[in-house]
């Protein structure tokens, strides 16, 4: 078992990174247009439908099975013997920050079921603020993943 998973690591190591690319430009992109929707999309029943629309074909279609991805391939890195010494900080800073990032999805898709029907949580600003979100768990993420502290 050991020997198939060194053989397939790089293959499991590159879709992994590209599941997560795709996960994070999700994490990126819905709150954006949770903005757009709370400013602009009250105004007319079309605007609005395009905006729930896009929002669930993300979430649907790409965060999803991007994230479902990203913690299988992770885990099965994870689980690869040799590759990671566990009495070091980084792994469990890396996995409290995807636990982070899966916590933060899971409330971005809460979000747009508050959308749906009206009663939207945050404004626009609001929306805004959690858009940097992503961006301070990828540092925290990267930071370990690269650094090894």
């Amino acid at each position: 078992m050991t020997d198939l998973l060194w053989t397939a690591y790089p293959w499991i190591k590159a879709v992994h990174i590209m599941s997560v690319i795709a996960w994070m430009a999700g994490l990126f992109y819905l709150p954006r247009l949770y903005v757009y929707h709370v400013e602009r999309g009250w105004d007319r029943s079309d605007t609005r439908a395009l905006f729930e629309t896009m929002e669930e074909r993300l979430l649907r279609v790409i965060m999803n099975p991007a994230m479902t991805a990203s913690w299988i391939l992770g885990l099965v890195l994870a689980l690869t013997p040799g590759l990671i010494d566990w009495s070091m900080i980084w792994p469990w800073l890396k996995a409290a920050g995807i636990v982070a990032m899966t916590w933060f999805h899971i409330w971005l898709a809460r979000q747009r079921r508050y959308l749906i029907s009206g009663q939207a949580v945050l404004s626009g600003r609001g929306y805004r603020m959690m858009n940097e979100v992503p961006t301070l768990l990828m540092v925290v993420i990267v930071l370990s993943v690269v650094v090894k502290f």
